[in-house]
């Protein structure tokens, strides 16, 4: 897992330039979960002194590209993946860092039978947000596709 690990936070820092702005942490990655890190950095707090909101969007939307990538990255030549849609629920005040962690909502055999099937796939990806205590700070669901190459 770590060459996994190692790949797709690598591949996401180099090509996503607000993972890099965030100095998003990638702490595990894998086809049915993954855990980013946002560090608590000032230049991005919002009016009450915790991570401003599009931080943690970004962060969990993040956490769910991460899965994506390691549950279908090797189907990326026939198919490319697009966020659907994106619902976040901030339920408590976040403080210092935070992590998102990012799950895959079907697995990854149905997604990809429905693609060889000639089907364009959507799943979701739960994401629950969550302060140092351990606290659950926010929710978002993600609804990807793998949308076929014509």
């Amino acid at each position: 897992m770590t060459d996994r690990k190692t790949t797709v936070a690598d591949l996401l820092t180099a090509t996503v330039p607000m993972v890099r702005t965030l100095h998003l942490e990638y702490l595990e990655t894998g086809a049915d979960r993954a855990v980013l890190r946002l560090p608590d950095q000032p230049e991005y707090h919002n009016h009450v002194g915790g991570p401003h909101a599009g931080a943690m969007f970004t962060l969990a939307e993040s956490a769910s590209g991460a899965v994506v990538l390691a549950a279908f990255g090797e189907h990326f030549s026939r198919a490319v993946p697009l966020p659907v849609t994106a619902e976040i629920h901030f339920r408590k005040l976040a403080k210092g860092p935070v992590t998102a962690t990012a799950t895959l909502g079907r697995p990854a055999a149905d997604v990809i039978a429905e693609l060889d099937a000639g089907g364009r796939p959507e799943f979701g990806i739960d994401v629950a947000i969550r302060r140092e205590d351990g606290a659950v700070t926010g929710e978002m669901t993600v609804v990807w596709t793998l949308r076929p190459n014509d």
